[in-house]
């Protein structure tokens, strides 16, 4: 029981590392927009383009691991993503940034093949709360990555940011694979045909489609906040340093400490009931936020509760997912998640333009938009 319970962590620790790669450089991209002279709306398409990789690696690499070792899989695109930090942090061009960058994200999608493995390993009876600490992994890492990234950019220089990562990945590594325990491929099928059933999945399972419009849509909200904070925080009226505005992720990880929890209310209550809660609390934080633009105390608050929020909708879509068919959860996770990162690279780019044209009351108006559009989709349906 011990050891299983180390593996949970080793397995939630990994997918917080993992996802970072992606998130690096969201509160560094006013340094990074200085070092390689370009304008802000050039560097900000560096988040589109990593997530854009990490989509596409979901897409085309998570599902092998229902026909191939997971752990070889995992253990293989660790190594490649700490190669690819590395070379992130060498990068001497706008281009080399962005390849690397691009192939980051593509390998970071290991973060998806241990949530899989979390839900395959985990008894039935627990696999919501087992899949919430793994995930609650994930949004920390997606958040408080801002806030490291941040802070080693100020003591030291931006390329530290993604070498001290590298690093962390590559030792884990060795803690993954002697942890990690070797499973059987759960289907034994070509890769041309797991990828044809998985192009049917959103066909033949109604409720992925509609968790991937419901979630997609939080996503989208999700990441117009976190894309814009940073360019919001440096306006004349803040004025905010890149350590402080990377501080921001330790309110949104903060967020992320619901995430076992709403596995647990998922697993006895059910998870339309968690969801519907999780929207109606991102549309109260995108709200405030709206209505007092220039409150600090009112981007922390919306930032724990939204990213509470996020998390939530997160645990439970994924609940039902998992539900579907066991043989394929590597496959359906990737579907879904494929949808939800590509939900967050629109948000993305489509907030980025929305605040160059309109300023944060127009990404906040937009948030709420995704955010109602949501909550309108998990009243519609009683299941999602």
């Amino acid at each position: 029981m011990k050891t299983l319970k180390l593996t949970y962590f080793v397995l939630a620790v990994a997918t917080g590392l993992a996802v970072s790669g992606i998130y690096l450089n969201q509160s560094i991209l006013g340094e990074l927009a200085h070092v390689f002279q370009t304008q802000a709306s050039v560097i900000g398409l560096l988040a589109t383009i990593t997530q854009i990789g990490y989509a596409l690696g979901i897409f085309f690499l998570v599902p092998l691991g229902d026909i191939v070792n997971k752990k070889q899989l995992a253990t293989r695109k660790m190594l490649v993503l700490s190669l690819g930090l590395l070379a992130i942090g060498a990068s001497t061009s706008l281009w080399q940034l962005f390849a690397a960058s691009f192939v980051v994200g593509i390998f970071a999608s290991v973060a998806q093949d241990f949530v899989p493995i979390a839900a395959e390993i985990a008894p039935a009876k627990e696999r919501g709360k087992v899949v919430g600490l793994v995930m609650s992994g994930l949004l920390i890492g997606i958040l408080a990555s801002r806030t490291v990234s941040g802070w080693i950019e100020t003591q030291f220089d931006w390329r530290w940011v993604f070498w001290s990562f590298s690093i962390l990945i590559a030792l884990f590594l060795g803690a993954v694979f002697l942890l990690l325990p070797s499973t059987a491929p759960a289907q034994s099928i070509r890769y041309a045909e797991l990828m044809k059933k998985l192009i049917r999945l959103p066909l033949s399972e109604p409720l992925l489609t509609r968790s991937l419009i419901t979630h997609g849509l939080v996503g989208f909200a999700f990441s117009a906040f976190w894309t814009n904070l940073s360019f919001h925080l440096s306006e004349p009226e803040f004025q905010f340093s890149t350590l402080q505005i990377g501080l921001f992720g330790l309110a949104g990880a903060a967020g992320a400490l619901v995430a076992p929890l709403a596995g647990k209310i998922s697993d006895s209550r059910g998870p339309v009931f968690v969801i519907r809660l999780a929207v109606l609390l991102v549309i109260a934080s995108f709200a405030w936020m709206f209505a007092l633009p220039s409150s600090i105390l009112a981007l922390i608050l919306g930032a724990i509760v939204f990213d509470a929020g996020t998390q939530m909708s997160l645990i439970s879509h994924q609940s039902i997912i998992y539900s579907l068919d066991a043989s394929s959860r590597s496959s359906l996770n990737a579907v879904f998640v494929t949808g939800m990162f590509i939900s967050f690279a629109l948000g993305s780019a489509i907030s980025t333009n929305v605040y160059g044209g309109f300023g944060w009351r127009g990404v906040m108006a937009l948030a709420l938009l995704a955010s109602g559009a949501a909550m309108i989709r998990t009243l519609k349906s009683v299941q999602v």
